[in-house]
């Protein structure tokens, strides 16, 4: 991998991330037109999501010609897998949303839907899949130099949440690093982007389907579940690696530099 190859890679990648970001700024008036097209929020939501990944697609394309667009950002391991990962490790905060918190009665199943399997599949298609898995993939940077950029941009994006500024630097924490955490996912599971996918859907499903909080942040029962849920994922992900004699991804020789 030359230096070359990687200030090239870094290039596409940025570029491409600028101009679906300048879209994302116009999330809704994209969405409001295909409203009024569709008549169906939730059919609408999904057309923008993928409008505004066109440049993603397209830089994607562009980095690696040998691989299929799907394979380079992740989507070609196998869904069952992540899918019974997501499932196993998200229990804690299901647990806990059943025992101490009262069952969201308000919930409508299209907001439902886009705020956690949607919301999930593609905010982990563009941050993990492209932003993070090319950098990382595809250069000599190493995994905190690849995704700092992304979370960055990630904790920010959840930042409308809340005006109070204690609460702003609690979003602000708990979602950087949680893109770290699904970064991590993602490079472990062998770049198998569904593993990430499921887990971040399952744990925003648990936070709606439960009177959690209205914010990222939660209170301090809510963050012992999802820390347990976290913590789960990582020992579950370490020991599997173990008993089938697979190093790490990320070490030491791979934090900063490759």
């Amino acid at each position: 991998m030359t230096s070359k190859n990687t200030l090239r890679v870094i290039l596409f990648t940025v570029l491409g991330f600028v101009l679906h970001y300048l879209l994302f700024l116009n999330f809704n008036s994209f969405k409001t037109a295909f409203d009024n097209l569709t008549h169906q929020g939730l059919t609408s939501y999904i057309i923008t999501y993928f409008l505004i990944g066109i440049p993603i697609f397209a830089a994607t394309n562009l980095i690696d010609t040998k691989k299929s667009t799907s394979e380079s950002l992740g989507l070609s391991g196998s869904i069952k897998t992540g899918v019974l990962f997501a499932v196993i490790v998200t229990l804690p905060m299901f647990a806990g949303g059943c025992l101490f918190f009262d069952f969201n009665s308000n919930i409508d199943i299209e907001n439902l839907i886009a705020g956690t399997f949607v919301a999930g599949f593609m905010e982990e298609l563009y941050y993990r899949g492209f932003l993070f898995g090319q950098l990382f993939k595809n250069t000599k940077l190493g995994f905190f130099s690849s995704v700092f950029l992304g979370a960055l941009i990630f904790a920010s994006g959840h930042l409308y949440q809340s005006y109070d500024v204690t609460e702003l630097i609690g979003i602000f924490t708990v979602t950087f690093f949680g893109a770290v955490f699904f970064a991590w996912l993602f490079t472990e599971w062998k770049y198998n982007l569904w593993t990430a996918v499921f887990t971040h859907s399952f744990m925003n499903l648990s936070w709606n389907l439960f009177e959690v909080d209205n914010t990222a942040l939660g209170d301090v029962k809510a963050n012992v579940f999802r820390g347990l849920t976290i913590v789960t994922a990582i020992l579950f992900t370490v020991i599997y690696k173990r008993r089938n004699k697979e190093a790490l991804i990320i070490n030491k020789s791979t934090l900063f530099r490759k």
